[in-house]
């Protein structure tokens, strides 16, 4: 591990109370054998170790000589207790792992960021309603370099750089969105007619991860939201051949991507049929990889011409949309840098490929809907309305009938009228 470790601390109280240490005592130096640059102590002291960080508090937290309670202290979003002491000890201490008690972490070009906070959460004593120190959260950060490896062992040929670990160990956050037909914003209202096109954006936030690619590997529509049911259309298929293409639809991913982490496609709008329902839900799943690593048969996303009656993908070669073809695309050829007979056996490599995939990816289902489908709606509203027509037009006819017949009777009346005064 590198020489020097860093962290910073920074009070912020309520009650109208902050306290924030100077530049100059805020990111406080520490070498090997632990001497500290400042003095007097704060009162957070941190310790960052090789794989565990030492939190030392003072229970007299805010200066003010009130003691804090050890059990009104945690440390991280899991709120780890400290460790058993004596309740006449000055101080209170936490001994937990970097990756312990919901501690996040961060990846810059050159460095590795552990983020925690310890937080000070007050509770009546006894049948007590009241408070006599302030509730504090206190942001801690341990600071490592990225220049080496920071495991004490050696260096074995399977180690996994600490990008990849990290990768592994946050989740990503996936998402999947109906579009305007300009693909600017969300599309506002989710209804359409036959002969409208769905236009989707798939997207991955990677926050603090390094750059990834996102990738569709699979897609369905439903009527309800449940993509194992029956009707259903699959659109994408064999791990991310837009299949919906090879009908009548012009279905296609969309290419260039706005950028890695994005990929959009369009999907021309049907229904069910013999399905009296007119809504629709589009399960995809969606998976990530590092944008370094190249597109293949598990990780592409290939459209169909029907101009070329060919596959072809948005990036990489077009030997990677072969399988869609065949509908085999479940194993990965090897890969030019390193073929079988450089001491991997076929099993072997595929293990090891494997492991690979299982570090560097992550992947989840999103659904999107429901899409409201106006084409019976319409349909409905035309007979209401030949039906209104028709009715109006029965009314004319008889009124038309009606009105002479009455100007007769009534003219015949006042001639009988007039002659019986006559």
């Amino acid at each position: 591990m590198g020489s020097n470790y860093g962290f910073f601390i920074c009070f912020l109280l309520w009650g109208g109370t902050e306290l924030c240490y100077s530049s100059s005592s805020r990111l406080l130096q520490r070498n090997v054998n632990g001497s500290v640059s400042s003095s007097p102590p704060p009162p957070v002291l941190v310790k960052c170790l090789e794989a565990q960080l030492v939190v030392t508090v003072s229970r007299n937290l805010f200066g003010t000589g009130k003691l804090v309670r050890p059990s009104d202290l945690t440390l991280g979003p899991e709120h780890c207790k400290p460790l058993a002491s004596d309740h006449t000890a000055d101080v209170v201490r936490f001994e937990v792992g970097l990756h312990e008690c919901g501690n996040r972490v961060q990846v810059t070009e050159d460095t590795l960021i552990y983020s925690t906070f310890l937080l000070h959460r007050p509770r009546p004593m006894g049948s007590l309603a009241i408070l006599r120190t302030n509730y504090a959260e206190v942001p801690i950060e341990c600071h490592y370099p990225r220049s080496g490896n920071v495991s004490s062992l050696a260096v074995q040929p399977t180690w996994v750089p600490f990008r990849t670990t990290v990768l592994f160990e946050e989740k990503l956050a996936f998402s999947l969105r109906l579009m305007e037909e300009d693909w600017s914003t969300e599309k506002r209202t989710p209804t359409f007619q036959l002969g409208d096109t769905a236009h989707l954006q798939a997207e991955v936030h990677t926050g603090s991860h390094v750059p990834l690619r996102l990738f569709v590997d699979h897609c369905v529509a439903t009527p309800v939201p449940a993509r194992t049911t029956t009707p259903h259309h699959t659109i994408v298929d064999f791990h991310g051949c837009l299949v919906d293409g090879l009908s009548d639809a012009t279905s296609e991913f969309r290419s260039p991507r706005p950028g890695p982490d994005t990929l959009q496609f369009t999907v021309d709008v049907f229904h069910f049929a013999n399905d009296s329902r007119n809504l629709m839900y589009i399960t995809c799943h969606l998976k990530a990889a590092p944008a370094a690593q190249a597109a293949d048969q598990l990780y592409k996303a290939c459209s169909f011409s029907k101009s070329s009656r060919s596959w072809f993908p948005v990036e990489g070669s077009t030997d990677i949309c072969g399988c869609c073809d065949k509908g085999d695309c479940g194993l990965l050829g090897f890969p030019r840098t390193l073929p079988p007979t450089d001491g991997l056996s076929l099993n072997q490599w595929q293990k090891s490929a494997s492991r690979r995939r299982r570090h560097v990816a992550e992947e989840a289902n999103v659904t999107v809907g429901p899409l409201i489908f106006l084409g019976k709606a319409t349909d409905n509203g035309v007979e209401g309305w030949t039906s209104n027509a028709h009715s109006l037009m029965l009314l004319g006819l008889g009124l038309l009938v009606l009105v002479p017949l009455t100007l007769a009777i009534v003219i015949l009346g006042l001639s009988r009228r007039h002659r019986m005064v006559a």
